[in-house]
């Protein structure tokens, strides 16, 4: 209680003066070389302008490539971040079940680095990395759609803090980026852009990939460059199609292509897959692979895991394996049901099977690049980060079948995840990991993973959440082959890496924006077997170039400083939430790093003097750094950013909205229809209207197979599909004939009525009508939605008008995709009912949130 009555008299203060340094600390004038302004400024003209070309000397312009600016020998670079991995999932870093065979081949002819952190989040990692600035100071402290109107949360890297790849573009470097981009806000992922934050805007000149947090693995929203696709049926070999193998493929032809067409062309490519982030989706033949392999359950595998790990060395001598914690849900492995292991080995066996497949494709591409011949291969620098922050936790304590559910905070029955065991035999299409699920594991699981570590992804305090393995692989460079690194190191540290490999200095100014100094240390002074005074850099009690770095995600708190830790656990990941508390008066722990690597020893509880007051300085030190970096305000809500008026709004003041056919667009950037009383009019023309052989297909829809709505007709009927998360008996389907002696120019329309507009889950009442030039309005059904999804009806599927991407909404007409609608749809107009009560856009605190979802559950 000291530091809160500290804080009490002069936290403010503190806040105050770390602001104030903040100011201090960015007002330094450098002084500019040519080669730190992006773009280069042109090159004067050396020949000679006469009256004629006869008296005139011509001088070639240079092709754009690194030599032709100075730099000798440029690395090509290939640079791999996966998504929520443990730090013990990986082979390399300990697991003796998951095989990481191109992780294990890279780590023999590299480093492998056992104390190197992220942010504990996606899209604030991936911020991090591409700017070399903390995420709050990259604008980035939360996922775009919790976006707030606070500098470092409005999910907009701002222009002082350009990407690494636009300078390595400006070099000449050919930059393609591969797989995820959750660094484009909401609001701009329609063709209305802006497309300033989309990875072509941002230095790269090839995007293939998708934009959001996940996707579907087999139906991806797929995007080249700014430009929405639909994935093919198969791979480059004709296999199924899977977006890890798609995108490999493309990684493997432009390394290939750019290689043909300009040999001394660098390239950088970022590879970035979705995996293993849910859905949890991989080819039935790598599930097989792993088939009982974890029948032992999550307790067995950490302390496999941790033995492991003390044999290789990615956890020093004397560590200790964290306990489980209490008291949040988690259950020991001998304590659960025949049944619940049966499920949950079920999943983690998908999991496995998933990070395998993922190691496989990357290790395509490294072969790719060997394949050019040793000389390009030994001098490409290859940076393989196994996650974006620990493991994930959001499966909750009995995994999902559909993440839809998290989101929207709907029970899952457990018999249903029972129910697919069944179909757990060869060429069986409902098997978990297949294109019938969106599937997560339990967290449990996520825990296990984070082996030998407290807590998982989003935990920021403890390094559960943030400590990911990584390897650097450049044989031409780095000589202490299979070796590891333990000095601290963090997300921000790879582009001054990436600079100084290169041998370029970072920008000072960046299309004519003066840019803030990097947050982070490079890590070639690691590539050495000793430093400049004999020391091994391979000794666990070698010194580090990143000597402080603060930790925050959702209220979480952690500051390392000179080899200790503070952390402050604002909540657990998996539960729905825990109240409101003081920010300013969380429960700090206190942990000496340097010989306690897994924070398994909290020295706050030991009541030596020393300890306190070094608790309290780093304390205070966390504030002066929040301060510095745009942490503050912090900001634990979870409920109150899920809703409007927080971030720009395409639909802000519009109850009416016209939709031309073709139109398709995300969730977030059209009209918010969950629980709002609404009518849709399709215009449509028939062709003629022929009761016998009708025209069909979809008229509007807004998600897919696992949550969502659509509006179509089939068999000469007019249908409205509810489906409530994939839960057939909570889902709805209202239909009716049309009428034989509808005109060929229609209105066909949907008239949804809430049951209770200020109650979140309510149902609804659904009217169908047909009218035209011969028949008045006639309705042609009636029926009831049975729940409504309040939050998100979709993690990756668009809004389109006039046919269907990605999955359909109910699988009666899943052999007709896309299902487009064979008349002709002249218009679609969606407007809001002026009468609505919409969920509130101003503040709600989260308990009043989560009570009503708590309520409804309870009352389902």
């Amino acid at each position: 209680m000291f530091f809160y009555g500290f804080l009490n008299r002069i936290g403010r203060g503190i806040v105050v003066f770390a602001i104030a340094l903040s100011f201090f600390w960015g007002t330094t004038a450098p002084v500019v070389l040519a080669q730190q302004i992006i773009p280069h400024p042109d090159a004067s003209f050396t020949g000679k302008i006469g009256l004629t070309y006869e008296d005139s000397e011509e001088v070639v312009p240079q092709l754009k490539i690194p030599q032709n600016f100075g730099v000798e020998n440029p690395p090509n670079i290939f640079l791999i971040m996966l998504d929520d991995v443990g730090y013990g999932q990986m082979g390399t870093f300990g697991s003796s079940v998951i095989k990481t065979p191109a992780m294990d081949e890279l780590a023999a002819n590299g480093l492998k680095y056992t104390q190197f952190h992220t942010t504990a989040l996606c899209a604030p990692t991936r911020a991090a990395l591409l700017t070399g600035h903390n995420h709050h100071a990259a604008g980035t402290g939360i996922i775009t759609r919790l976006a707030t109107g606070f500098p470092g949360y409005d999910s907009e890297i701002p222009l002082d803090s350009a990407t690494f790849a636009q300078t390595l573009q400006a070099y000449g470097y050919g930059t393609a980026w591969f797989g995820k981009t959750h660094n484009v806000p909401d609001v701009a992922t329609s063709i209305a852009g802006p497309y300033d934050q989309w990875p072509t805007h941002m230095g790269f000149d090839y995007f293939y990939g998708f934009v959001g947090g996940d996707t579907d693995q087999f139906f991806p929203a797929l995007v080249e460059n700014t430009t929405r696709l639909e994935a093919p049926a198969n791979n480059a070999d004709g296999s199924p199609y899977h977006l890890t193998t798609d995108m490999a493929d493309h990684a493997i032809s432009y390394i290939r292509e750019t290689k043909a067409a300009l040999p001394g062309k660098p390239f950088f490519v970022y590879f970035a897959p979705g995996a293993t982030h849910a859905p949890h989706q991989v080819p039935q033949s790598y599930v097989e692979k792993y088939q009982g392999l974890f029948d032992e359950g999550w307790d067995a595998y950490r302390t496999n895991t941790f033995q492991n790990q003390l044999d290789l060395g990615v956890v020093p001598e004397g560590t200790l394996l964290t306990p489980m914690p209490k008291d949040v849900g988690f259950q020991a492995w001998d304590t659960l049901t025949p049944e619940q292991q049966a499920v949950y080995a079920n999943m983690m066996e998908v999991f496995a099977a998933f990070t395998d497949h993922t190691d496989e494709q990357i290790g395509r591409v490294i072969d790719a690049i060997a394949d050019l011949g040793p000389e390009e291969f030994n001098n490409t620098l290859i940076i393989y980060i196994a996650g974006d922050n620990g493991s994930s936790a959001e499966g909750q304590i009995e995994g999902l079948l559909n993440e839809i559910s998290f989101f929207n905070q709907i029970s899952e029955p457990f018999e249903d995840k029972v129910a697919v065991l069944e179909h757990n035999v060869q060429d069986d299409p409902l098997y978990l990991g297949g294109p019938m699920y969106f599937n997560h594991f339990p967290a449990n699981w996520a825990w296990a993973m984070d082996t030998p570590l407290q807590w998982t992804k989003q935990a920021a305090s403890h390094f559960g959440g943030v400590r990911n393995g990584m390897v650097i692989s450049w044989p031409d460079r780095i000589t202490d082959l299979g070796d590891v690194r333990y000095q601290f190191s963090h997300v921000t540290d790879i582009a001054p890496t990436i600079y100084e490999a290169i041998g370029i200095p970072a920008p000072v100014t960046v299309n004519g924006v003066t840019q803030k100094p990097l947050e982070g240390a490079s890590l070639v002074y690691t590539f050495d077997a000793v430093d400049a005074d004999g020391n091994d850099l391979g000794d666990v009690k070698a010194s580090t170039h990143h000597n402080t770095q603060y930790f925050e995600m959702f209220g979480n708190q952690g500051i390392y400083h000179d080899g200790w830790m503070a952390s402050a656990l604002r909540r657990v990941p998996w539960v729905i939430d825990e109240g409101n508390v003081d920010l300013l008066d969380l429960d700090w722990e206190l942990y000496d790093i340097t010989s306690d690597f897994s924070q398994a020893n909290n020295l706050a509880d030991d009541g030596i003097p020393e300890y306190d007051q070094k608790l309290e300085e780093m304390k205070y030190l966390f504030f002066a750094e929040a301060g510095r970096y745009g942490v503050l305000p912090l900001d634990d809500r979870q409920a109150e950013r899920q809703l409007p008026g927080h971030r720009p709004d395409l639909t802000e003041g519009r109850t009416k909205i016209a939709y031309p056919a073709g139109y398709q667009s995300p969730e977030g950037t059209v009209l918010n229809l969950k629980n709002k009383n609404h009518t849709i009019v399709a215009d449509v023309t028939f062709d003629p209207f022929d009761s016998e052989d009708p025209d069909e297909g979809m008229l509007v829809t807004l998600g897919g197979r696992f949550g969502g709505f659509g509006l179509f007709v089939k068999d000469a009927q007019l249908v409205y599909y509810y489906n409530y998360a994939a839960i057939d008996d909570q889902s709805s389907r209202i239909a009716g004939n049309l009428p034989s002696d509808i005109g060929p120019i229609t209105s066909l329309k949907a008239v949804y009525q809430s049951d209770d507009e200020d109650l979140l889950y309510a149902g609804a009442t659904v009217s169908l009508y047909a009218s035209s030039d011969t028949t008045t309005d006639k309705l042609v059904a009636q029926g009831s939605v049975t729940a409504s999804l309040p939050y998100r009806m979709t993690q990756d599927e668009n809004f389109v008008v006039g046919f269907d991407t990605q999955t359909p909404v109910t699988e009666e007409y899943v052999n007709d995709m896309p299902f487009t609608f064979t008349g002709t749809l002249n218009n679609l107009t969606i407007e809001l009912d002026e009468s609505n009560s919409p969920l509130p856009d101003l503040p709600v605190r989260n308990e009043e949130f989560w009570d009503s979802i708590i309520q409804e559950v309870i009352r389902r």
